[in-house]
């Protein structure tokens, strides 16, 4: 491979060289060695000077014509330009595809920097937030999107799950609002327009609040005639009365399955702030265990309750009894005779927790993630054998969402499952005794 250093080597050592032969011959050999220096320093200045201007001219396109090392820098150079030319062309298009493909994008986007500064955004956040590129980027998201909400969701950190928002457009419109943290402290916010999807989950409410309300009436209608059917101790009550019992049964089964599908749409359906009354958290606990003890009967259940008696919630009291209540209540009907039952509420690490811990036969672990979906049951035989109506933990998971907590459940075949509630610090009154 040719290297022009070695070229410039021989041609500077040829002038220098001749010249001082040169000089030699003339009886001045040191003055025409410093005339060839200075032509030889000369000649690289001016190559160095056309550098700068071709640099600094950039509208030429093509490289000043040079001989020997210039000749290769300024052909390297021209290269890197046409390298640099194709990937800024090759940016420009993949540039141009991304505008093209967020612009068409339903959901808006919009690139927030450490500082909660807008850096760029799409045209679907113009519609969905009222944003203006020209204007607002630059400008902190929390001042142009107002709401207590979004600037609370903005700055907890927490982005596991969406914010849902009215929009600020002023219309009857509904928006979800997620964060995705990327790059070096930098976030994505993306926000969807789920107004249709909150009318279709509403109507979906309202069907199922009116069709359990309407179907209230006639099932109350059907147990009071058959009451009186079974009571009536004539002849046909007689002959059909292991009938009589079983419609009873499934009678009373339909009446709790119908108040569940209530209790879970007035959940649902309230958006009201949870209630802030100072709930006695052991009180309760207490009174649950007692009809725990009754529930249980014949099947001897060692129902045990450990309690902080000075550990009280902020929190509705009715809501909160349902979520406890369904929990002990549970593990009774599923737990084998004279088996043991925990219930434990105490504090911990800052969170308020909730344990409600048997020693049953357990539930597998595929089973775990959708214990809480209405009407899902591990083993629906048994399920019904024992009056349940599947409803029971989902009450049980919007009763804690209500309260900003959360349901989890760990369970192995063979050795228990433990039911645990677990609530925010905020919610914790201590109380004296």
């Amino acid at each position: 491979m040719h290297n022009p250093w070695i070229s410039e080597a021989w041609r500077g050592g040829f002038l220098l060289g001749g010249a001082w032969f040169v000089g030699w011959l003339i009886g001045h050999p040191q003055t025409l060695l410093l005339i060839a220096m200075g032509a030889y320093l000369g000649w690289h200045f001016y190559n160095l000077y056309r550098l700068e201007r071709w640099y600094r001219k950039r509208q030429r396109f093509h490289p000043p014509a040079a001989g020997g090392v210039w000749g290769e820098v300024f052909h390297h150079i021209y290269q890197l330009q046409q390298r640099n030319r194709k990937r800024k062309r090759k940016l420009a298009r993949m540039l141009a595809r991304f505008n093209e493909f967020t612009s068409a994008m339903p959901d808006a986007i919009v690139v927030l920097s450490e500082d909660d500064q807008i850096e760029w955004l799409n045209k679907a956040a113009q519609h969905h937030l009222g944003l203006n590129p020209k204007q607002d980027v630059g400008q902190r998201i929390d001042n142009l999107v107002r709401h207590p909400r979004f600037a609370n969701f903005l700055t907890r950190g927490d982005y596991s799950k969406a914010l849902e928002l009215p929009s600020p457009m002023g219309t009857q419109h509904t928006l979800s609002v997620r964060i995705v943290p990327y790059g070096n402290r930098r976030r994505l916010l993306v926000v969807r327009d789920i107004t249709r999807l909150k009318h279709l989950e509403r109507v979906r409410q309202d069907f199922i609040a009116n069709v359990s309300h309407e179907l209230r009436t006639p099932l109350t209608v059907v147990a009071g005639y058959l009451e009186n059917m079974a009571d009536a101790g004539d002849e046909c009550s007689q002959r059909w009365g292991k009938s009589i019992d079983q419609m009873q049964g499934q009678s009373r089964r339909m009446i709790r399955i119908v108040e569940d599908l209530l209790t879970l749409s007035r959940l649902e359906a309230d958006d009201a702030p949870p209630l802030q009354d100072e709930v006695a958290v052991p009180a309760i606990l207490a009174a649950i265990r007692e009809e725990a003890i009754a529930l249980s009967g014949e099947a001897g259940h060692e129902i045990s309750l450990e309690a902080d008696r000075s550990l009280w919630l902020r929190g509705g009291e009715k809501a909160l009894y349902g979520v406890f209540s369904n929990l002990v209540f549970n593990a009774v009907q599923y737990t084998p005779p004279g088996s043991a039952i925990r219930i434990h509420w105490y504090r911990k690490n800052g969170h308020l927790y909730l344990d409600v811990q048997d020693s049953g036969m357990g539930i597998s672990a595929q089973h775990l993630p959708r214990l809480t979906e209405r009407f899902y049951r591990v083993d629906p035989g048994r399920s019904r054998e024992h009056g349940g109506t599947g409803l029971g933990l989902a009450i049980v998971k919007h009763g804690l969402e209500r309260h900003g907590g959360r349901l989890e459940i760990e369970s192995r075949v063979g050795e228990g499952s433990l039911f645990r509630c677990v609530f925010p610090a905020d919610l914790a009154i201590d109380h004296a005794n």
